[in-house]
């Protein structure tokens, strides 16, 4: 893919009128900067002729071995700034550090007053049925991750992938067992990865795993993997350049709606999905660290269960609306799909990269409670102390304005810095003490917190939480193709939504996210394996897993066979060893 361009966007603002940079410049202007404490992200957007053909074919050895510094062909490439749509004129905009770029300037428009906000917002009565059904059936964590990789998602790849490889003259005549079979090695990589993805079958002693061996063959693995497909070539939207993965969100994003906890509070900001292709996402040493990867507006529960994603594609080929920047847009498309469930008043927590009074203004009126930290331009001049005189008050000093017309509050609380904070919902009554770590005493000290600002800090941090989950074990083998990083982020998501579940759903047999990631795998591995080229080996694997004491499950079968132990007739089976067994003989099967 040496022939494609692909964007590359900074993660400091957006701006709606393109200018054309190197990467090189904005790495070196990010190291003129004073403050090198922050961590500074940029993300990639696919080629602009993402949906054409040739984007499917790989475009070098996703094995080979990379340098610490990115290729001239990336550091040289075109960087697009893009406007938040202030409304500005921004011609005359340079390539310069954000804290030195003009602010925008709006006119007063609205009437501030020195008072407590007064909300008109129902309070939160809803209950949860869906979580109580599925906490009575009592599911498995593979019953749990197959919410969203169901029958039909699985079904829908496989055709896919067939019909691509028929496209490309190839017969593949995927199943549905044996794609299980690569998302249980795909999922196995993120807690097991060899430096070579073809180690898992080398017969050598140090490097062979006979669970991925004695499942799949190496070559048809590889076969596999290299026509994995989501979409039909000839109905691709030309304007989507996340047409080669358009279908699949839509389904994801349909499931995880679908068996999300209903809750009040949600969390939305962004999260990075690392790129790992011929180009590179890696970390560049320029000062502070540095991601590439695409960036991925996310909704979540404040637990950190992944509501709704959506890849950004920037303004470019997303249209902002609403008179929003872009950011404030995807807040908008996020209550709209809650409210899908329901006009029910949820609470929304995003930080000043989706902030401003607008947004805040939209969202009352769709009946939807928002709070968040806000720019001081997108404040609408709300009348507060300067910041410099609040910084040599008291720490813990506050000032704050409330919109007469829509019950808006803008406050500004001296904290280690000053920070701005914007709410429909929440006042400032009551203020509390909170300790607080002081770097000059090196002591921790009292100091007074509004009602806002301890709610905002309490729920805003479910992106953050999806985040640390997935970065844990996350899918370690990745092909070229330019989506492919997505897919297993994709996959990552999933698994960490239905381990939010499994921590609702069993209270008193819970396991940690390792646990429940390897107990799907092995399922999947063992499970879905071809027999047919098994042989002597089959009943080594089941020996093996017998009595391995790890995430045996007892579950219901429509069909009675007889139990493997006493061999009357049974209609349950254990899910992992796939053998019937009653409930009295469960224990004793897998310990003698």
């Amino acid at each position: 893919m040496a022939s494609t361009s692909r964007d590359v966007v900074t993660g400091r603002g957006t701006h709606s009128k393109v200018k054309s940079a190197k990467l090189l410049e904005v790495l070196n202007a990010m190291e003129e900067e004073e403050s090198s404490n922050n961590r500074e992200e940029i993300f990639i957007a696919p080629p602009d002729n993402a949906s054409g053909e040739f984007t499917d074919e790989d475009s070098g050895d996703e094995d080979s071995q990379r340098g610490a510094h990115l290729p001239g062909s990336v550091l040289h490439a075109s960087v697009l700034c893009e406007d938040s749509g202030t409304g500005e004129d921004n011609d005359d905009l340079e390539l310069q550090p954000a804290n030195k770029r003009q602010k925008a300037v709006v006119k007063p428009q609205r009437v501030w007053t020195k008072r407590d906000i007064c909300p008109d917002f129902g309070s939160w009565t809803a209950s949860d049925p869906h979580i109580e059904d599925l906490k009575s059936q009592e599911l498995s964590p593979v019953g749990l991750f197959e919410l969203f990789f169901d029958e039909g998602t699985i079904n829908f790849i496989v055709n896919e992938t067939n019909r691509y490889a028929w496209q490309k003259n190839v017969n593949l005549s995927l199943t549905t067992q044996e794609l299980k079979c690569v998302l249980g090695v795909l999922i196995l990589s993120g807690y097991i990865s060899y430096p070579r993805r073809r180690m898992f079958w080398e017969t050598s002693p140090d490097s062979h795993h006979h669970l991925v061996a004695d499942a799949i063959r190496r070559d048809r693995f590889e076969l596999i993997f290299s026509y994995l497909h989501f979409a039909d070539n000839n109905e691709l939207d030309a304007n989507d350049r996340f047409a080669k993965v358009r279908p699949l969100i839509i389904r994801m994003n349909c499931n995880f709606q679908k068996h999300a906890p209903l809750e009040e509070f949600y969390s939305f900001g962004e999260s990075m999905c690392e790129y790992f292709g011929h180009r590179g996402s890696r970390q560049l040493h320029t000062g502070r660290p540095l991601r590439l990867g695409y960036r991925i507006w996310c909704g979540t529960t404040s637990r950190g269960y992944l509501v709704w994603f959506e890849p950004s594609q920037g303004t470019l080929f997303t249209k902002p609306d609403r008179n929003l920047d872009l950011g404030g847009s995807m807040v908008i498309k996020f209550v709209d799909a809650l409210q899908e469930r329901g006009f029910l008043p949820y609470h929304i927590f995003f930080d000043k990269v989706f902030a401003s009074v607008k947004l805040m203004s939209i969202l009352r009126k769709k009946g939807v409670k928002a709070t968040g930290t806000v720019c001081e331009y997108r404040t609408e001049r709300c009348p507060l102390k300067d910041p410099k005189e609040l910084k040599k008050m008291k720490r813990g000093s506050f000032d704050y304005k409330v919109d007469e017309s829509e019950e808006i509050i803008v406050c500004r609380w001296h904290d280690s810095r000053v920070v701005n904070i914007c709410s429909n919902a929440v006042g400032i009554e009551p203020v509390r003490l909170t300790s607080r770590h002081s770097g000059a005493a090196k002591t921790r000290t009292q100091v007074h917190q509004p009602s806002l600002v301890k709610l905002y800090q309490e729920k805003v941090g479910g992106v953050g939480r999806m985040d640390q989950n997935i970065a844990k074990y996350k899918v370690k083998i990745r092909g070229m193709k330019w989506y492919s990083s997505f897919i297993g982020y994709v996959i990552d998501a999933a698994l960490n939504n239905a381990w939010q579940l499994h921590r609702i759903c069993c209270q008193d047999a819970q396991v940690d996210l390792l646990a429940f990631r390897r107990y799907i795998a092995c399922v999947y591995l063992e499970s879905n394996a071809d027999t047919t080229s098994q042989g002597r080996r089959s009943r080594r694997l089941e020996t093996e897993s017998r009595f391995d004491m790890i995430g045996h499950w007892i579950i219901h079968q429509d069909k009675r066979t007889r139990c493997a132990l006493c061999h009357s007739q049974t209609n349950t089976r254990c899910e992992k060893c796939q053998k019937g067994v009653h409930a009295k003989c469960f224990r004793e099967y897998h310990i003698r």
